[in-house]
């Protein structure tokens, strides 16, 4: 059977991941698989977590925010922008599961989750599942397209509900939840020397904010996980697409290769690659053989425009042998090349320029 192909998935799932190394273009394509399916009558929701102003300047907007931004001018359907705040994701999720407000109160004002709310390593990926989640479940987009963050940390992204259960679950993670006792009554007398000498270093401030925000969380872990198995469950979903995307450098289709390779390892086949700014092919001539009609018409103009035509020629079939061995990875995925443009994409006229390449 074959693979289908972007008009499928734009037509009939609920989301589409787009991943990929930096700069390789996946904010752009995000914002145009999102834009294709408003064009055909869907109501569609890019969204990023890329602080940079990138998808915004694309979509011609000043800016974008953690609430969902119309775009005008995109078809009969709808066109819904956002970017990720980690922070306020992380707020709503604690509201959603604590027990009351006195608890909800206790935690939001807490020094240690202040600090953690924004900045943790990790903290942002599992933020990016949580609103994932939360936009097919509880709104009525028809498709969600989210821009993951570069390869390597769009693993952590695909992870984080995983890594939550098994944080949730650690031993020491029991030990700081235990009502009603201080951590040096809570754990161990070789734990108590390595949280004392911790306190040397940061401060038992901090100590104490770490573990009375422990304290303040117990008894919502249940909630999180329970989120973070049915996050999981919607990612490996057959309404759920791995778009990914790469340049035909070296370096990107090598990422791009480890990517496809994790997903497979995770059960997550890639549904489309699309592969950005190649050169243009011009004709099926050997650049050899091109060079050597240059050298013949050395000193004339036409012989400088054969050499630049087997410059391009040899270019193209470089970055030809860099894709094979992806395409292979992610077979029958089917392939998209994309060529370099005359100018950046900058509004929604850029983008269909894009458009018309994909689709």
């Amino acid at each position: 059977m074959s693979a289908p192909g972007l008009d499928e998935l734009v037509r009939d799932r609920r989301i589409i991941v787009c991943g990929g190394s930096g700069g390789v273009g996946k904010t752009t394509t995000a914002a145009v698989l999102a834009m294709r399916a408003a064009e055909a009558g869907r109501r569609a929701v890019v969204v990023t977590i890329d602080p940079a102003k990138r998808l915004a300047d694309a979509l011609g907007l000043d800016g974008l925010t953690d609430a969902p931004s119309q775009v005008d001018g995109t078809g009969s359907g709808e066109l819904w922008a956002m970017m990720l705040d980690t922070k306020s994701t992380f707020d709503a999720l604690v509201a959603k599961h604590a027990a009351d407000d006195a608890q909800l109160q206790r935690i939001l004002g807490n020094r240690f989750y202040k600090n953690i709310s924004g900045a943790l390593s990790g903290t942002q990926e599992y933020m990016a599942m949580e609103k994932l989640y939360e936009l097919a479940e509880e709104t009525d987009f028809d498709l969600i397209v989210v821009d993951t963050p570069p390869t390597r940390n769009a693993l952590d992204f695909l992870d984080a509900p995983a890594r939550l259960s098994r944080f949730l679950d650690h031993r020491l993670y029991r030990l700081l939840t235990a009502p009603n006792r201080g951590v040096f009554r809570a754990v161990n007398v070789a734990t108590q020397t390595f949280v004392r000498t911790v306190a040397r270093v940061v401060g038992a401030d901090v100590i104490d904010d770490a573990v009375a925000f422990f304290q303040a969380f117990d008894g919502m872990e249940e909630g999180f996980k329970r989120r973070a198995t049915r996050v999981q469950e919607r990612l490996r979903d057959d309404d759920t697409a791995f778009v990914l995307v790469a340049s035909p450098r070296r370096d990107t289709i090598a990422e791009a290769t480890f990517f496809a390779e994790k997903l497979t390892e995770g059960g997550i086949p890639v549904r489309s690659l699309i592969v950005n700014r190649m050169h243009p092919r011009f004709d099926d001539g050997l650049a050899e053989a091109t060079h050597q009609r240059a050298d013949s018409l050395e000193g004339t103009d036409i012989g400088s425009l054969y050499r630049n035509l087997a410059d391009f020629q040899l270019a193209a079939s470089r970055e030809e042998e860099n894709l094979a061995g992806l395409a292979d990875k992610v077979a029958p995925a089917p392939v998209v090349r994309v060529p370099f443009l005359r100018s950046d994409v900058h509004d929604l006229e850029g983008l269909r320029l894009i458009e018309a390449e994909l689709f």
